[in-house]
């Protein structure tokens, strides 16, 4: 405290000190700028740290205890790894990648732990398309207590308005594997994409109106014959399991999960509309240590207690590759996975993925997970450093 402060302080009494406590709301920009990448990067980083501003939210409660996460007595150290014919170090791919958290953990225990941009281990930062992958999990969880009876389910069976239109004959394994069929375009800077067009929605804050415009969009083709990425499909995964569970999907998170492995802070989730509907595919916000604690979940056959919450081998097919309409998709139910063509460190590996530049890797066979955030200036394509390289350095690295 410098003394013209402290003088001050004492000059005017208890009063001023009450003031000197009152904590400052850092600004969050608009959210249709957020996604146009015209947000200013300090702006971008406050918005990423209070999401839960942007629209109402659910929370993911925690529970009583927490899944403890020690450092490793063998810290990484002076990582160097190579990407596009050139070596980089962790210094250079923090700061080119503008990453503003980074946690590695080995066998259980943390060897690397970074916050940058103003975060701490108590910061939440919204995870965007990571949510999938989260979402799919629960639909694991959901099968394995028979609230959805099969895979091979048509929608319609828990989503009745949607017989008769695009999504009528897709069953929820196609729209896991974002092959239902029906026409979408995924592009965030476009405000007459798709996605823009369901942004718009849930600026709205209409109960329903998502799936009402995902029930009147068109079909590309048939069920399973093609591969197209939309956050339209895992809304209707959400509202699905919804119907299937019969509860919030924050709250079967948290019941299934979240409080259950031992997250240490509550979670939030965005809502379509006040108290309604999660968006299934993005607005889900945690703490850098809780979404290590999900990829350990994952790691660790998704047990909590003696029994694990998602049906045998489901890791095995959600996190692999698949042929859709006669081609190979390096993309499972809901996961990013590698395929032939991957380094040989990612044998096995897969991964959430969030637009800006977040990330989840986990790595079974090396026993490893990554958790990332960052705040790329653009949604997507503007990485200086190939993030999948820097994974494979990490595993090669923990190998030594």
């Amino acid at each position: 405290m410098t003394k013209r402060l402290a003088v001050s302080l004492l000059l005017c009494g208890s009063a001023c000190v009450a003031a000197s406590a009152v904590v400052v709301q850092e600004k969050i920009g608009d959210v249709r700028a957020l996604y146009d990448g015209k947000l200013l990067p300090d702006l971008q980083v406050s918005t990423f740290r209070h999401v839960d501003r942007l629209f109402p939210t659910h929370k993911i409660a925690r529970g009583k205890s927490v899944y403890p996460l020690p450092a490793s007595p063998a810290p990484l150290k002076d990582l160097e790894f190579t990407s596009g014919n050139r070596k980089y170090d962790l210094a250079e791919f923090l700061s080119l990648g503008r990453v503003a958290g980074l946690l590695i953990i080995k066998d259980g225990k943390i060897v690397l732990e970074d916050y940058e941009l103003g975060n701490t281990d108590k910061s939440r930062w919204v995870s965007w398309s990571m949510a999938k992958s989260i979402c799919s999990t629960l639909v694991g969880a959901a099968l394995k207590e028979g609230l959805i009876g099969s895979l091979d389910d048509p929608l319609a069976r828990y989503l009745p308005e949607l017989a008769g239109g695009a999504y009528g004959k897709a069953t929820v394994r196609n729209v896991l594997q974002m092959s239902s069929g029906v026409k979408w375009d995924e592009t965030y800077t476009d405000p007459n994409s798709d996605r823009r067009k369901m942004l718009n929605l849930q600026i709205q804050q209409k109960p329903g109106e998502i799936i009402r415009f995902l029930g009147t969009l068109p079909r590309a083709g048939d069920p399973g014959t093609i591969w197209n990425y939309s956050t339209g499909e895992t809304h209707m995964i959400g509202a699905v399991l919804r119907a299937a569970v019969k509860r919030p999907l924050a709250a079967y998170l948290s019941e299934k999960i979240w409080s259950k492995f031992g997250m240490e802070d509550d979670g939030t989730w965005w809502l379509e509309s006040p108290d309604g509907l999660e968006v299934g595919g993005s607005g889900l916000s945690a703490t850098l240590r809780d979404y290590g604690r999900f990829g350990e979940f994952v790691r660790l056959g998704a047990m909590t207690g003696n029994e694990s919450v998602v049906p045998d081998g489901w890791f095995d097919e959600a996190g692999k590759s698949h042929v859709i309409g006669g081609k190979p998709v390096d993309y499972g139910y809901m996961w990013w996975t590698y395929g032939a063509n991957a380094a040989p460190e990612h044998e096995g590996a897969f991964r959430a993925t969030g637009i800006f530049g977040q990330g989840l890797y986990i790595n079974r066979r090396e026993r490893v997970v990554i958790a990332m955030w960052s705040a790329r200036p653009k949604p997507s394509g503007r990485a200086v450093i190939n993030e999948n390289d820097f994974f494979a350095g990490v595993v090669d690295a923990l190998r030594k």
